[in-house]
């Protein structure tokens, strides 16, 4: 029933989805145009894609503690990492969006909420060697394999959290004098993941950028994104169904878009 419904909202989503033909704002189509449907082939794409095939190889078993919403697909406690590597990682289309998305706003600091095995985290680390990626991991199995990963593909801007979000976000939080570029996708349920945007906002100027992962994954994600959309400090909202990138650029009139992908 999950995945008929979901296949609904991707339906609906494809009928109102626009390109960047159909945006009026400059600053909107000069991000699709030059980073979103950017169709360049850089240089750490092929390391890292590289590694997510031998991923997807891996047998290897690891005791999987989620602390988040849980698997759509399995809900084992003990996963193989090729699982892992092929229903949890992103995809390389979306990740690679992450690595021009940093690699487009320099910010000073990458957050992630939710390592899983360090795709996400080693494409936006890649994109400027000088950025301090900080990413939190529920589990530490998982984490584990993800600081193998790092070390493998000799990432060493990354540095890694273990734990609950809720213990470890707002000393993270607290410690920033600027949260700039925060990529949520650890936790998908409503109320954490509002919880996570609000903490997070405290230190969020107009020039930060965030990032909601799964936006349509269940009712209750769908519910956080419209309350996201409609929170008084967010101007900018771009919906890739799958992925949702919130601004909060004061100079910018409120608009909510809905972009093929």
């Amino acid at each position: 029933m999950k995945k008929l419904l979901f296949a609904y909202h991707y339906f609906i989503y494809r009928l109102n989805a626009t390109n960047e033909h159909g945006v009026h704002s400059p600053f909107v189509y000069e991000l699709l145009t030059n980073v979103i449907y950017n169709k360049s082939d850089y240089y750490v794409y092929k390391k890292i894609e590289e590694l997510r095939e031998e991923l997807l190889g891996s047998e290897k078993e690891i005791k999987v503690e989620d602390l988040g919403a849980g698997s759509l697909f399995q809900k084992s406690k003990t996963k193989k990492i090729k699982t892992i590597a092929k229903n949890a990682a992103k995809s390389a289309k979306h990740a690679q969006l992450l690595f021009r998305l940093v690699d487009h706003f320099q910010p000073l600091t990458v957050l992630e909420l939710g390592t899983s095995l360090g795709i996400s985290a080693a494409y936006m680390a890649s994109a400027n060697s000088k950025i301090k990626t900080i990413s939190i991991e529920g589990c530490p199995e998982t984490a584990k394999i993800a600081a193998q990963n790092f070390e493998k593909i000799e990432i060493k801007n990354v540095e890694q959290f273990i734990g609950n979000f809720d213990a470890i976000l707002p000393d993270i939080v607290e410690k920033r004098e600027e949260i700039d570029f925060v990529l949520f996708d650890g936790n998908h349920r409503k109320k954490a993941t509002l919880n996570y945007f609000l903490t997070c906002l405290e230190k969020a100027s107009e020039n930060s950028v965030f990032i909601f992962d799964d936006i349509n994954w269940s009712d209750e994600m769908r519910e956080a994104w419209q309350e996201i959309k409609d929170h008084e400090q967010v101007t900018v909202t771009i919906d890739l169904f799958f992925m949702g990138i919130v601004f909060f650029r004061k100079e910018q009139a409120k608009q909510h878009f809905i972009i093929k992908f």
